[in-house]
């Protein structure tokens, strides 16, 4: 049964890889089509479906996603730290070795100073890895980033691009916060319909993902052909170092295989969907929204690449804990 589960998650993330690479190639091909739809720009859906995408979050999440920080608070603080700073000290030595144009190389920064991926915990699962402890994680980066994100980027991308650190701050907070606090609320409220909801959430988040990406790429496709290979070359590089780095931290400070597992994927997948609608909100979509742009679908391939792998390879004598909702 359990196989089966991976099984189906596994082909959910190749399926989801396969139509963010399909709307980039289109976005690429046909850039009108996700530019404007009679007068109407199209970049002006990108911060609506963030907060729709987000309240579908929030009526997944509920107080006992957090009792991680309480059985395994180590564990915890391991996680969101070390998120908080391999990323963005990835990002930053990144944007600097590849020499990239200044809104370029910010862009490059503002993915590694984005909360933890929305994918992570299906990761976790088909990586046997410790789930609540991904859940926790994850809801905490996400909670977090209101005042953390600002925070790195004034001080690694101030450099390339001005950065208003209380604008950008108001505008996290819009996008995560208050979708989120009403999706809690929504899922109090209507808890028998919970179930329901936890099913077409994620198929309309995927949708949204889909649709974000490909508006961006299309919002920036003449310099994603100008930098196309270089920039995904950085990205690429970008996200494995966040498996790589983040994997070995976690057993330097003698977390357990699961744990270490989860930590990796925790650090090296990253919310691309807010790092879009943070460059949308800067005016820069089509040149700071291109890194997060192309994480997507890379972060996407490499993250159910290393999760298969790892599924066939369980951690000796630790049962994997997996919570009801997502199994």
């Amino acid at each position: 049964m359990k196989s089966e589960t991976n099984e189906k998650s596994s082909l959910s993330n190749l399926l989801y890889t396969l139509l963010i690479l399909i709307a980039v190639i289109l976005a690429l091909s046909f850039p009108g089509l996700f530019t404007s739809v009679g007068g109407f720009p199209l970049k002006k859906l990108i911060i609506p479906l963030l907060q729709i995408i987000m309240l579908g979050m929030g009526t997944t999440m509920a107080l006992k996603d957090f009792e991680g920080v309480i059985k395994q608070p180590r564990a915890v603080l391991i996680g969101v730290v070390f998120h908080f700073i391999i990323m963005p000290a990835l990002g930053f030595s990144l944007a600097n070795i590849f020499n990239f144009p200044p809104e370029i190389a910010a862009g490059v920064i503002l993915i590694g100073c984005s909360p933890s991926g929305l994918a992570s915990n299906v990761m976790c699962f088909i990586a046997k890895a410790n789930v609540p402890l991904s859940i926790t994680v994850t809801s905490i980066s996400t909670l977090l980033a209101p005042l953390m994100t600002p925070l790195l980027m004034k001080l690694l991308a101030g450099q390339f691009v001005s950065i208003d650190f209380w604008k950008m701050v108001v505008e996290i907070m819009q996008i995560i916060i208050l979708p989120v606090i009403l999706g809690l609320i929504l899922n109090r409220i209507f808890h028998k319909s919970a179930v329901i909801l936890n099913k077409i959430m994620p198929l309309i988040s995927m949708g949204g993902i889909v649709l974000i990406v490909a508006i961006i790429t299309a919002a920036g496709r003449d310099s994603l052909l100008t930098v196309g290979w270089t920039l995904a070359l950085c990205v690429l590089i970008h996200n494995l170092s966040g498996f790589i780095f983040g994997y070995w931290t976690a057993r330097l400070f003698r977390l357990d295989e699961q744990s270490s597992r989860t930590v990796a994927i925790e650090v090296g997948l990253q919310n691309g969907g807010l790092a879009s609608g943070i460059a949308l909100q800067m005016g820069k979509v089509a040149t700071v929204g291109l890194a997060p742009a192309l994480f997507g679908p890379i972060m996407n391939m490499t993250g159910s690449l290393l999760a298969t792998y790892w599924s066939q390879r369980p951690p000796k004598n630790q049962p994997v804990e997996l919570t009801p909702e997502v199994a």
